[in-house]
C-alpha cells in the first residue's frame, strides 16, 4: 500500500521543503518509488487543476473540492504504484478551511471523508512543531525583509480567528491553526510523527529524526544515513 506522508509545521520557516526534498532523496536512494508533491505543485498537478480554478475566479475552495481533488490524488498515486508519497503542506488541507473562515464542526465533518478518500493509501502527518515567531524570522531572513508584512497582509485577508493584523496575532492564529490541525489528525486515527523544536535543530537532524521515527510507517527501507 501506498504510504502518504504530508508533512506540515508550526509555521512558515520551521523547515518543511527542506525536510520534504532530503526525505525524498533519502528513500529513493533505498529504492523506494517516491513521488515528491512540492507545495506549489497544487496549481500545476492535474488532480487539483479544479481547485487551482476554483481559487483562482472565486478567492476560496469549497471542501468538496478538495475532496474531489483527493480522490483523483489518490488514484493517480495507486495507479502509479508509488510506494510512497512525500506531499509539503497539502492534506489535511486544515489551515485552508480554517482561512476560508470554516469552524472545527465544520473541519471534522470534512476530516470524516477525507480520511474515507485516503483509504487506499496509508496517511501520517510529519509535523515540525517549534516556535512560530522563530521561524517566521528565519522565513523572513530567507525569502527578504518584504516578505513578513507580505505574510501577515495575506492572513489579515483571510477569515481568520483570531484575526490578524501584526506578527504578535500571527503567531498567536499560528498556534490555534497548530492546535487544531494536530487535534483533527489524532481524532482520526492518521498516523502522527511530530519533530519537537524543529526550528532549534539543524537540517540533519530533522530528517534524521524524521527518518527514525516513520519506521513504523515504512518499516526496515529506511536508513539513518
Amino acid at each position: 500500500m501506498t504510504v502518504l506522508i504530508t508533512v506540515w509545521g508550526a509555521s512558515p520557516g520551521v523547515g518543511k521543503s527542506t525536510l520534504c526534498a532530503g526525505l525524498s532523496q533519502r528513500l529513493a536512494e533505498t529504492g523506494l518509488r517516491v513521488d515528491h508533491f512540492r507545495e506549489e505543485d497544487i496549481l500545476t498537478r492535474p488532480q487539483f487543476a479544479a481547485v487551482a480554478q476554483e481559487f483562482k475566479t472565486t478567492g476560496t475552495v469549497a471542501p468538496r473540492t478538495l475532496i474531489a481533488a483527493t480522490a483523483k490524488f489518490v488514484d493517480e498515486a495507486v495507479a502509479s504504484s508509488d510506494d510512497v508519497v512525500i506531499a509539503d503542506a497539502l492534506m489535511p488541507f486544515v489551515p485552508t478551511l480554517l482561512a476560508m473562515g470554516h469552524n472545527e464542526e465544520t473541519i471534522a465533518v470534512f476530516m470524516t471523508d477525507l480520511t474515507e478518500a485516503l483509504a487506499p493509501v496509508r496517511p501520517v502527518m510529519l509535523f515540525l512543531d517549534g516556535n512560530a515567531e522563530t521561524a517566521l524570522s528565519r522565513a523572513a531572513t530567507r525569502e527578504g525583509e518584504q516578505w513578513l508584512d507580505w505574510y501577515v497582509g495575506k492572513l489579515a485577508n483571510y477569515e481568520v480567528s483570531p484575526p490578524v493584523a501584526d506578527v504578535s496575532s500571527a503567531v498567536q492564529y499560528l498556534l490555534r491553526e497548530r492546535a487544531v490541525t494536530l487535534d483533527a489528525v489524532r481524532r482520526k486515527g492518521w498516523g502522527l510523527v511530530v519533530v519537537e523544536r524543529a526550528d532549534e535543530l539543524p537540517p540533519g537532524e530533522v530528517l534524521r529524526i524524521a527518518q527514525r521515527d516513520l519506521r513504523p510507517w515504512l518499516g526496515s527501507t529506511i536508513t539513518h544515513g
